[in-house]
């Protein structure tokens, strides 16, 4: 999962974007912290609010996925499906 995590997160731009997900529109957050160390992933449902979050460590032996009040399944899912959507953009 580790090389899949990195792929994953760094297909995510930094900063606010919009990205569609299961056909509806996200806010999604992503920042860089600590020389690259750390990243925070944040999303919102756009119209109701729904709300996921996730911080990816950066460890010597790889991406580690700390996910916030979620399952990890679930960050996993949105990663997945939101890289794609944003690979087909670029």
């Amino acid at each position: 999962m580790d090389q899949e995590l990195g792929a994953l997160i760094g297909a995510i731009p930094e900063g606010w974007t919009r990205a569609e997900v299961d056909g509806e529109s996200w806010g999604v957050t992503r920042v860089t912290r600590a020389e690259g160390k750390v990243i925070s992933l944040n999303a919102e449902r756009l119209g109701d609010g729904e709300q996921l979050g996730a911080n990816v460590w950066i460890t010597s032996d790889g991406p580690v996925l700390r996910p916030c009040e979620v399952p990890a399944e679930r960050v996993l899912r949105f990663l997945r499906a939101a890289a794609t959507w944003y690979s087909v953009r670029t």
